[in-house]
């Protein structure tokens, strides 16, 4: 039978006059929240992966028109990455993106910053520049390149049952260049410190620092879990991110 002769079309060809071209099925919603990664500085791919990896959709944020004007507009929360505090703190103002994000902090949108981030949302910044502007919102005190500097660099298995970690799964986090936290306020919950003995006076209540704190809908962590492949922080970040949606 040639093809003009053809009593039938087949089934899986569509053109103008089918009625599924004419109302083609609408594509389903993405219900994952929607988290940006402040693309200044730092492991933006890293992080993006690490929040894929834990259920969320990555958006990476460039500009203040990317973050939208309230919490769930654009973004339902928002990763600060790592990098230089005060170069991160300079683009900020240079980019207009500081007094907006402050703003969108003060009502409620969750961020997660590590290494520089932590120290961009702490209240209070020990060996800071003068006159160096932050985000804030974690009543805690941070202490710049408290260990040491990039040569100084080092990893290790850190005390947080908090995140999951246990002697059968411990948390292996790396430190470049890391802050750590001096003292916390008493809403602040201490999720991670390093293990007694890494340094003289130190502030965990294990004898660690303190390397990683929650407060609200902000985390902040002085090491970096997007590097190695252990998602566990990201998961602890999109869970806080999906319970306040």
């Amino acid at each position: 039978m040639t093809e003009s002769n053809r009593p039938y079309r087949l089934a899986h060809t569509m053109d103008a006059r089918h009625p599924r071209a004419l109302f083609p099925a609408s594509a389903p919603a993405d219900a994952r929240p929607a988290i940006g990664v402040l693309a200044l500085q730092g492991d933006v791919r890293e992080h993006s992966l690490s929040l894929e990896a834990a259920g969320a959709r990555p958006v990476v944020v460039r500009r203040a028109t990317d973050l939208g004007d309230a919490p769930g507009d654009r973004l339902d929360g928002l990763v600060i990455p790592g990098g230089e505090s005060t170069t991160m703190s300079t683009l900020l103002v240079a980019f207009r993106m500081l007094e907006p994000l402050r703003e969108l902090i003060g009502a409620g949108l969750p961020a997660y910053g590590s290494c520089a981030g932590m120290i961009m949302l702490a209240d209070r910044v020990e060996g800071a520049e003068e006159g160096q502007p932050f985000l804030g919102g974690i009543d805690m005190t941070v202490r710049r390149n408290a260990f040491g500097r990039q040569v100084d660099s080092y990893e290790e298995d850190l005390v947080a049952p908090e995140l999951g970690a246990d002697k059968d799964l411990p948390l292996h986090a790396v430190f470049i260049r890391a802050p750590w936290v001096e003292d916390v306020g008493s809403d602040v919950e201490i999720l991670a410190t390093t293990r007694a003995g890494r340094a003289a006076g130190a502030s965990g209540s294990d004898g660690g620092r303190i390397v990683a704190v929650r407060q609200g809908t902000l985390l902040a962590t002085s090491f970096h879990p997007e590097v190695g492949g252990d998602h566990r922080v990201h998961d602890v970040f999109v869970s806080m991110v999906t319970r306040r949606a």
